[in-house]
């Protein structure tokens, strides 16, 4: 038997994620011991993999857990192990080809990027430690700010035709609404969550960068227009987007008191009235 945390471990999800799947869709029913503490056996883990592998292909966790709790577990899928640590050998590549301003080549180390899983593994285990090494690159002095802006504009192209290709669902329950508060342009991660968030079927609207508070309170709608939006996700990527962020934040709870606000992002914070997305995909989009 395993606690939480190294069921969580062993299932590649993260305990708070484990904790939602099993309270809202039973998908694992653990023994208790004397104490209250939750423990795991190896069917849990079973179940707990494959749902995230249904998850992973774009499932949505609620289908992924009614699917295996009528089908049982497809060997494949319990089969499956966490995702594996990131490569630094094409994160190393990633950073040469910036450097040289070579686009073919940063094009080539991309395609093997995604070309290695899901879109949710390859930001979590690739795309996302080489932006991360981009910047500490440019920090430090490696790679200047053209070599640093052209990577990432190659990147953010990838994301636009991800999030395209993951087409448009019926907006018939809501749309969900992401997007940056003014001022601020640091669109990769929202864009990423926006991507995922389609891929699990649900009617994302994407608004860009740097919109005015204003325009978030149109795009939300009225409380009672048919194409209303249904939830809204602020990206907040540096404590200096905060101030504008909590602007939107307040502007949509005041026009519309019942939309889910959220926010996500390294410099996010959890409010009244608000909520604060984890930071891995599949969890925040599960959120």
């Amino acid at each position: 038997m395993y606690t939480i945390a190294e069921a969580a471990r062993r299932a590649g999800v993260s305990a708070p994620l484990l904790r939602a799947w099993e309270r809202r869709y039973g998908i694992v029913a653990p023994e208790r011991t004397t104490h209250g503490y939750r423990l795991y056996g190896d069917e849990d883990i079973a179940r707990l993999r494959a749902t995230r592998a249904l998850v992973d292909d774009g499932w949505s966790p609620s289908a992924a857990a009614a699917r295996i709790l009528a089908d049982g577990i497809p060997p494949e899928a319990a089969a499956t192990e966490a995702p594996p640590a990131r490569d630094d050998a094409l994160v190393d590549a990633f950073l040469a080809a910036a450097a040289r301003f070579d686009q073919p080549g940063l094009g080539r180390v991309l395609d093997e990027m995604f070309a290695r899983g899901t879109f949710e593994r390859v930001m979590a285990d690739l795309v996302d430690p080489a932006l991360v090494a981009l910047g500490e690159a440019w920090a430090d002095g490696r790679i200047g700010v053209a070599a640093e802006h052209a990577a990432s504009h190659m990147v953010l192209r990838r994301l636009a035709a991800a999030y395209e290709a993951a087409g448009a669902p019926s907006a018939a329950s809501g749309r969900v609404l992401v997007g940056l508060p003014p001022g601020s342009r640091h669109e990769l991660g929202a864009l990423a969550f926006a991507t995922a968030a389609r891929r699990a079927g649900l009617a994302v609207l994407y608004l860009g960068p740097d919109l005015p508070v204003d325009d978030w309170v149109r795009a939300a709608g009225a409380p009672r227009d048919r194409d209303r939006a249904r939830a809204a996700v602020i990206g907040v990527v540096s404590a200096s987007d905060r101030p504008a962020a909590d602007a939107v934040a307040d502007a949509l709870r005041t026009a519309r008191p019942d939309l889910v606000v959220a926010v996500g992002g390294a410099a996010a914070l959890a409010r009244a009235g608000v909520t604060r997305l984890p930071d891995p995909l599949p969890e925040a989009v599960a959120v």
